[in-house]
């Protein structure tokens, strides 16, 4: 062996461990005093994820310009529970978070149906369960939200499933192990199969007890805790509500939190992330700042603002979607970017306009990377997209208009003489294009306060949050025998001079034919008329003979025509109503005659149409017979108001070919009704300008009072609105015509003094 060599070799090997040792010396030291501060800042940036942030949601606009529904920026304050590791430290955190709620006074989200102090009770009937029926009237249980975390959970067993009857045959033996072959040796037996031990049911627990369940299953406890298999296997006694030093107050707020994190991890409640408390103030911010608690998140949102209190049922709402509607918007794609527009926690619209345009009003949401460190603590983010708020919605609707309707109705209504009036509805429509000018239901609600009014009036026989103006249907009665008389013109069954002799009882199909309504409270007939007068009086015999002569089919073709029975296109929800006819008759198990006709010539028999309806009707009526769409969708504005995204154009439902003479001479008798010696002149006379209106009444079976409805447009030569009212058990039509004659008095002279608001980036001239 060369030892000149070996000596070499060892002293290179030597050589390059000392470089590799320094060099590694070099590389910490450069690391750790260096650079130590910026790598230590980097490692506390290693917790990374991508966010969607939903955009602001665009307003609305009445059609003057007028704010109706905006934003208001608001704090909400929600829970990362990742953030909170230990079961420990996770307590301790949500405790401290309510203690600075207590101190602050801030409510927060706690739906556990138990009291939240001792004793402790359930607040609801039946808190694992509800109870329904099916069609067939058999009883039906379904589980609650309490009760499918209890099931799922192991707390209870499923009250909802049939326990297993007792003739059940017995489980099979279990065969004996080699625990029990050496206990048998022993004392001398033979091994034998044991029985299998059944499990008893669990049984549905008392307030307390479940909530101990829930306490242990959280781990909701203080240091005074006891281990409750250690206790029983030592015989003893395990207090219900296991939670040691922690104040029974402390561990039922605690485990109401826990509840409703635990609906949502656990699948029971997946409609939206929990929310500990929302529109909290500087004060709570601060306070909660200063702890520094892991996990708790407050951040920025938005929250529909309303600026007025009027329009409720055409606003309508926003929340958070539920479980049927995530069905729908978790397919939506608008963008076609292959990305779902919507999240399972977004805020939709619900009802109404909020509804209707969600499409436009909605925005895009923009997303964000954020790192946090290993606090949890936010250091830094990054916009991928930013968000685009939706678009700026101008409404049809007239808000002062709308104002002096709704207060108009609340005022006039309990004042008629009818004490059976429950609910009413007034719509305003242009005449030119079917727009919706006011559209008023009574009663109504706050929207501004939608949960508080909700609990108070959810009940309420009145029913305020049915929009009767497009979903209540009422029979026409006497309104409906313009569109009679206008078919029976232009099917040439009568000329504008046909003349028709009053007899008083129409007996075509017999001898105890129908009566007009002046031979039947009077004893006297209206004589030789025409059609113009027949309106003008309201004779039903001349229409009982011009229906006869029509016969049911024609009635219903131009029923369809004028949009009676049928929907007039609104964007929100609406009733179709029902036009009388055969099939009808017969589709609800009837027996359809002849003299039917009669009765549905004169907007009676089993006709139900909406108060938007009626409008549309009367405007397609004197506009000439075009029938428009009726919409509340005026246009819509991107959210700086520097472009219209959207212009409604006309949608034409039918038309229908009215000789001019034809229309004059019906026209002419709605405009005897309030001239001369008509029936409502008193009302209308001391307007500056002429309009024409028929009166209706038609009797509600087992009521005493019969719907009141009544009809108008103005000006007369060249008419711009048409009103429609009806009043449920409201009596005669006629005590409506100084409702609607102030409604025409206050658009025409507002008309005069209105001034449009000019919006931001829009050109004045």
């Amino acid at each position: 062996m060369n030892t000149k060599q070996f000596h070499r070799r060892t002293w290179a090997m030597v050589l390059l461990l000392a470089l590799m040792i320094t060099g590694m010396g070099a590389t910490l030291y450069d690391l750790q005093i260096n650079h130590g501060d910026e790598y230590y800042g980097k490692t506390q940036r290693k917790i990374a994820e991508t966010q969607t942030v939903p955009a602001a949601r665009g307003n609305l606009y009445d059609r003057n310009g007028q704010v109706l529904v905006s934003n208001r920026v608001i704090y909400e304050v929600t829970l990362d529970m990742s953030q909170m590791k230990e079961e420990e430290d996770r307590c301790g955190v949500l405790l401290a978070l309510i203690e600075a709620a207590r101190t602050e006074g801030v409510e927060w989200t706690d739906n556990l149906p138990i009291t939240r102090t001792a004793p402790f009770r359930f607040t609801t009937g039946d808190p694992y369960f509800t109870v329904s029926q099916d069609e067939d009237g058999n009883e039906v249980k379904t589980l609650t939200r309490l009760g499918k975390l209890s099931v799922k959970m192991g707390w209870v067993d499923d009250p909802t499933k049939e326990p297993e009857a007792e003739t059940a045959p017995a489980a099979p033996a279990r065969e004996p192990g080699l625990l029990d072959k050496l206990k048998a040796f022993i004392k001398g037996e033979k091994a034998e199969a044991a029985p299998k031990k059944s499990r008893e049911p669990k049984p549905l627990l008392e307030a307390e007890a479940l909530l101990g369940k829930m306490c242990e299953s959280f781990g909701v406890a203080g240091e005074g805790k006891v281990d409750r298999k250690k206790a029983e296997k030592n015989g003893e006694t395990v207090p219900v509500l296991n939670i040691g030093d922690m104040s029974r107050t402390d561990a039922r707020a605690l485990a109401g939190v826990l509840y409703e994190l635990n609906l949502r991890s656990q699948d029971v409640y997946t409609a939206a992330e929990y929310v500990f408390a929302s529109d909290v103030d500087i004060d709570f911010i601060s306070r909660v700042k200063e702890q520094d608690l892991p996990g708790v998140v407050i951040e920025p949102t938005t929250v529909r603002q309303y600026h007025t209190k009027y329009a409720a049922h055409l606003l309508g709402r926003t929340g958070l979607m539920d479980k049927d509607e995530w069905e729908y918007y978790r397919t939506v794609d608008a963008d076609g970017d292959g990305k779902p527009d919507y999240q399972m926690n977004n805020v939709v619209g619900k009802q109404g306009a909020e509804l209707a345009f969600e499409s436009y009003l909605r925005g895009r949401p923009g997303t964000r990377t954020v790192e946090r460190n290993t606090k949890g603590k936010i250091v830094s983010q990054t916009w991928l997209t930013e968000p685009e708020p939706g678009g700026n919605v101008m409404l049809t609707l007239d808000i002062g208009l709308q104002a002096y309707v709704e207060n108009l109705l609340a005022d006039a209504v309990p004042k008629l003489e009818s004490e059976e009036t429950e609910g009413a509805a007034c719509v305003v429509l242009d005449v030119k294009g079917a727009d919706v000018l006011a559209a008023a239901s009574y009663p109504t609600f706050d929207l501004t306060n939608y949960a508080a009014e909700l609990a108070e009036k959810g009940d309420d026989p009145l029913h305020p949050f049915l929009n009767r103006a497009f979903q209540g249907a009422y029979p026409p009665g006497s309104t409906f025998k313009m569109l009679t008389a206008i078919a029976g013109l232009e099917e040439k069954v009568i000329t504008p001079t046909t003349l028709i002799r009053d007899e008083g009882q129409y007996n075509y199909y017999g001898p105890n034919g129908p009566k007009c309504w002046i031979f039947r409270q009077y004893g006297s007939r209206h004589g030789l008329i025409n059609v113009t007068k027949a309106i003008e009086v309201s004779c039903n015999y001349f229409m009982f003979d011009v229906g006869r002569q029509l016969g049911i089919d024609r009635l219903v073709d131009y029923a369809a025509r004028f949009g009676l029975g049928e929907k007039t296109g609104i964007e929100l929800s609406e009733s179709a109503g029902v036009m009388a006819s055969p099939a009808y008759t017969e589709s609800l198990g009837g027996t359809w005659y002849q003299g039917n006709v009669l009765s549905v010539a004169i907007g009676q028999e089993s006709t139900q149409v909406t108060p938007l309806q009626l409008a549309n009707y009367i405007a397609t009526l004197v506009n000439g017979g075009t029938r428009n769409a009726v919409h509340l969708l005026k246009e819509v504005k991107s959210n700086d108001f520097s472009q219209v995204l959207h212009s409604y154009e006309p949608q034409v439902l039918d038309t229908i070919e009215i000789k001019d003479e034809n229309l004059q001479a019906v026209k002419a008798g709605m405009l005897a009704l309030t001239t001369n010696n008509g029936s409502v002149r008193q009302y209308f006379q001391s307007l500056p300008f002429q309009a024409g209106a028929k009166t209706g009444s038609a009797q509600v079976s087992g009521q005493n009072e019969s719907n009141a409805v009544f009809v108008c447009f103005a000006p007369y030569d060249d008419p711009e609105i048409a009103v429609a009212i009806a009043v449920e058990h409201g009596g005669s039509g006629s005590e409506l015509a100084g409702i609607a004659a102030d409604v025409l008095r206050y658009y025409f002279s507002a008309q005069e003094t209105r001034e449009e608001i000019p919006m931001e980036n829009t050109l004045i001239r």
